[in-house]
């Protein structure tokens, strides 16, 4: 029997992405599910010198690649990049599968995070 391959769909966000938004795609989403959480050069793009963007968006963008890399530590995503020109590459977050033993809901690993600021 053969098997063919599944291709990977990545959904791409027409506008930024909040926080909030990532948040929620986080708690809905099936093993595998990719999301491009950002395109640029995240580095740079949340540093005020080099960035084009406005302050309020630089803060956004910025809570939203800490929340990436705390949705990782937490072992709810892994966080690739794609490199999609010079000094371009495309953020993506790939959903896991959720631990099983697991009974905090996403809700509460966030409301216990804000606690213990």
């Amino acid at each position: 029997m053969f098997m063919g391959t599944t291709p990977f769909i990545t959904v791409r966000a027409s506008r930024p992405l909040s926080e909030i938004e990532f948040c929620a795609w986080v708690a809905q989403a099936v093993p595998g599910d990719r999301l491009e959480y950002h395109r640029g050069f995240l580095v740079l793009d949340i540093f005020p010198v080099f960035s084009g963007l406005s302050d309020a968006a630089r803060a956004e963008l910025s809570r939203l690649g800490s929340r990436a890399f705390w949705a990782a530590e937490q072992g709810l995503v892994h966080l690739v990049q794609e490199r999609v020109g010079p000094d371009q590459f495309a953020y993506i977050a790939v959903a896991r599968p959720k631990p099983k033993a697991a009974a905090v809901s996403l809700s509460e690993l966030l409301l216990a995070e804000q606690e213990a600021a």
